[in-house]
């Protein structure tokens, strides 16, 4: 916990040391980034954390930041993100549980049966328990009857029979011997995957002016567009789904300094349906972002046949050195962590899909599977729908108005 709260509190400093560069207030710093000045504050007491690097890029040139300082602060923002989300076991692609064989069953069920009927009841007949003895040569006390007992009772007669008692450790042992067996068969369990990772899907989209979503709700009943960090919870109460574009951020961390090289990504497509008539009305999240800059990232195409990651170049608008594209391989390790960002498209289906990041280190290969927390991400065609945004200028206090349908692709990452 203390490695947390110091990873979100070096980065809320630097935050607050650039902010001292200018006399500029938090609101005036907030409008020029695309939040709010509540937010921003936030941001920079350690309260919160940016889902994105491209406002907090963009706060930094504003105050003046050299492309040194920027770097640092990317790399402290990637630890800060990192701690806040926490890290998430890697799924590793693993061997099946030791699996009991029907055959293994019934003699383990056979063999514990019998070891069960031997301890209850034995071999031999069964008998009552002897109560106490009397003394050996001894006459039990007088009759209540008044009567007298015919003499001494015989040793043999007083003697209790023993109960004929079998051991079950043969039985018992069949049992060991057989799941024993069983666990050899299917290997020894595989050691977890050297690396971590955390994925939001729920992100202000790649050029940080928010993204679309298909909800089967009329605009009445749908509630104002949220803070970013509330993103996910918003969508999830309306039941939203991605229209048209998805944005993915994936932290990744090695779990030690060995370096964890990732190899390729890979885009697997579990379903695609062609979009239902009367699925909903698609409802842009977006609030004007200005001039964005935009983060190297990965380009998939759903719509495509074989969909692949493909590489691109960021935008700085004209700010700094270029971002160019990097390709796979990459490197992470729990010191050196690394954000990869994803924007899918799609037009003519609605989509479950998911990523396979291949991985090796020391000698050992791997692939984790990257998905909307245990469930594929879903993106759904916006073509022939009804589109609005949320306009608080002309209506006051704010409310959905419908966008044209050329305007509301303009507003696509």
């Amino acid at each position: 916990m203390a490695s947390i709260h110091d990873d979100v509190a070096e980065f809320a400093l630097l935050l607050t040391r650039l902010k001292e560069r200018t006399d500029r207030s938090y609101a005036a710093l907030a409008r020029r980034v695309g939040v709010h000045a509540s937010t921003l504050h936030r941001y920079c007491s350690g309260e919160a954390v940016p889902q994105d690097f491209a406002g907090v890029e963009r706060f930094a040139v504003l105050c003046g930041a050299s492309p040194e300082e920027r770097m640092e602060l990317h790399r402290r923002w990637v630890m800060a993100d990192a701690a806040r989300q926490g890290p998430r076991p890697s799924p590793a692609r693993q061997a099946p549980a030791p699996r009991t064989s029907a055959s293994a069953a019934a003699s383990i069920a056979s063999a514990g049966g019998a070891a069960s009927a031997v301890s209850a009841s034995g071999s031999g007949p069964a008998v009552e328990a002897p109560g106490p003895n009397p003394p050996r040569g001894r006459h039990p006390g007088p009759n209540p009857a008044g009567g007298r007992h015919p003499g001494p009772i015989p040793v043999a007669a007083r003697r209790p029979r023993r109960r004929p008692v079998r051991s079950a450790a043969p039985a018992a042992s069949l049992v060991a011997v057989l799941l024993g067996l069983t666990a050899s068969a299917a290997g020894p369990p595989s050691t977890p995957a050297p690396l971590t990772w955390a994925v939001n899907s729920h992100t202000p989209g790649l050029f940080g002016c928010g993204e679309s979503y298909v909800v089967a709700k009329p605009p009445g009943q749908v509630p104002p567009p949220p803070y970013t960090e509330d993103i996910a919870a918003w969508a999830a109460s309306q039941r939203a789904v991605h229209g048209g574009t998805t944005g993915v951020r994936i932290t990744l961390q090695g779990r030690s300094s060995a370096a964890v090289v990732l190899e390729a990504l890979h885009v697997r497509v579990t379903s695609r349906a062609t979009p239902a008539s009367g699925r909903g009305s698609v409802y842009s999240l977006s609030d004007g972002c200005g001039a964005a800059i935009v983060p190297r990232f990965f380009s998939v195409n759903l719509d495509a046949h074989q969909p692949l990651a493909r590489s691109m170049p960021g935008d700085n608008n004209g700010v700094g050195r270029p971002i160019p594209a990097i390709d796979f391989p990459y490197r992470v390790s729990l010191r050196e962590p690394e954000v990869l960002v994803v924007s899918s498209r799609n037009e003519s289906c609605t989509c479950d899909w998911y990523l396979d990041l291949d991985w090796s280190s020391q000698g050992r290969t791997g692939t984790v599977r990257i998905d909307d927390h245990g469930r594929p991400f879903r993106s759904a065609s916006t073509i022939g729908m009804r589109g609005y945004r949320y306009d608080r200028v002309y209506h006051r206090p704010g409310g959905w108005v419908p966008v044209p349908a050329a305007d509301m692709a303009a507003t696509g990452d």
